[in-house]
């Protein structure tokens, strides 16, 4: 069979050479009320034509975002992807050898490593990135653990502006380690809060811009207020094509800047694989979690690539390793490499601010709607919205009527008491009808 290659015959082989007579005897081991007497509750096996025809009928519940008017952000954002991106991350030579364990024979593999590296240094402004990790929220953990290490320090303080899945991811990652976990209460604009609680024992002090709320933040007076109590100041974000129009975090002084890249080069596929960044002062480079590309010469003298510096505990370091992440999402590192080598600097800009231009329209659009009010002023392609009723009836309301208005400040925390704010964005991929569908299908659903 095509997915059950062995034969009776090979099955009895095999059992004689390991000294078995039937294949209940490699279960011996296993608890007698452990194994079960009967078959699982599941349909019968069928044909390939039959799983097919269910499975199609599975993915038909789904609302590919290319397919209606679709404004989700608050972390997922959609982006253009050219196809030359998918091609090449498919070329056997990439696809297979993603993630090296003998990686100096893999040398296309490590100087797309050692590329994506230094891009992402040039656009987050910071002197050395490693070779990608799991994606933002992780790389966000990945930052409280690595201050807590520099600084000696338990506590670790997140504004009130970082996205909730990052403050919760650091939470889980953290509590083994014994690091306290202090989250600001929400909010719009998270500046002068966050100044205000850093103490002697606070080892970082997290902050994000473009915020959950799409506020863009000056990040100087915290970063100052940070290295006066002996803090690190850790800069994360979402969404990373903001960079070709705003200020990184690097600019702002910060010591680690980390967080999702899947607006370049990745799709939204449903919720992933996503692809983190993450850059840190070179003073901070043996703390760092991960690995990293190196360039090199070889014996004749010949440009090379090795992996420089791959403390992660499937290495050399295990138990001692910085982490214990176990990949670095390849694939998607390379797709983001491809998409920033063929949009360049100046492509990143126009990008940027055509995104910047359709949240404009989009924000003047639903706050001339009845009822609504525009919360964020200084936004890249991300606002938030107060709602007369509370968002996420109006969110299911709308994906009803073929508009994804966004993500409901309630979904993301329902202890911050802003059942009534939504989260939505519009990137190059909106169209002014797209906006014009959304704003009508609002004022529709609010008069209601």
């Amino acid at each position: 069979m095509r997915y059950l290659p062995l034969t009776e015959a090979d099955r009895q082989q095999m059992l004689s050479v390991i000294g078995a007579k039937h294949i209940d005897e490699l279960f011996v081991d296993v608890p007698k009320g452990a194994l079960l007497k009967d078959l699982i509750d599941l349909p019968k096996a069928q044909g390939e034509i039959e799983v097919h025809r269910h499975m199609q009928r599975l993915a038909e519940k789904n609302i590919p975002a290319g397919r209606t008017a679709f404004f989700l952000g608050a972390g997922a954002y959609r982006h253009h992807v050219p196809a030359s991106v998918d091609h090449l991350i498919q070329r056997s030579e990439f696809l297979t050898a993603y993630t090296p364990y003998q990686p100096e024979i893999a040398q296309g593999t490590l100087q797309a490593l050692y590329e994506f590296q230094s891009q992402v240094a040039t656009l987050l402004d910071m002197e050395v990135s490693n070779a990608s990790m799991y994606d933002g929220s992780t790389a966000c953990a990945e930052a409280a653990m690595m201050a807590a290490r520099v600084t000696k320090r338990k506590k670790i303080v997140f504004s009130g502006g970082v996205h909730p899945h990052y403050i919760e991811t650091a939470r889980t990652a953290c509590e083994a380690l014994g690091l306290e976990i202090v989250a600001l209460p929400a909010a719009i604009d998270d500046e002068a809060a966050v100044t205000g609680k850093l103490g002697a024992d606070v080892a970082a002090v997290i902050v994000q811009s473009p915020n959950v709320f799409g506020t863009i933040t000056d990040l100087s007076k915290i970063r100052e207020a940070a290295h006066g109590a002996g803090a690190l100041m850790v800069a994360t974000f979402t969404e990373c094509t903001a960079f070709g129009l705003i200020e990184p975090g690097g600019s702002y002084g910060a010591d680690i800047v980390c967080g999702e890249g899947q607006s370049i080069g990745n799709a939204l596929n449903f919720g992933g694989p996503y692809v983190g960044l993450f850059t840190v002062k070179e003073k901070y480079l043996r703390q760092m979690p991960g690995r990293v590309a190196g360039e090199t010469l070889d014996a004749d003298g010949k440009r090379g690539f090795v992996l420089t510096l791959s403390t992660r505990e499937q290495h050399i370091r295990r138990e001692k390793a910085t982490s214990n992440i176990c990949t670095n999402s390849g694939l998607c590192q390379l797709a983001w490499t491809i998409h920033m080598t063929l949009l360049g600097e100046k492509g990143l800009r126009q990008l940027a601010a055509l995104n910047h231009e359709k949240a404009t329209q989009l924000a003047f659009a639903l706050g001339a709607v009845p009822g609504v009010e525009v919360l964020t002023t200084r936004f890249y392609n991300e606002i938030a919205v107060r709602l007369p009723k509370p968002a996420q009836g109006v969110v299911d309301t709308l994906a009803a009527e073929g508009v994804i208005a966004g993500v409901a400040m309630s979904r993301l925390d329902p202890k911050a008491g802003m059942d009534d704010v939504l989260i939505t964005c519009a990137t190059e991929m909106n169209t002014h009808d797209d906006i014009a569908t959304y704003a009508d299908a609002l004022k529709k659903v609010l008069a209601q």
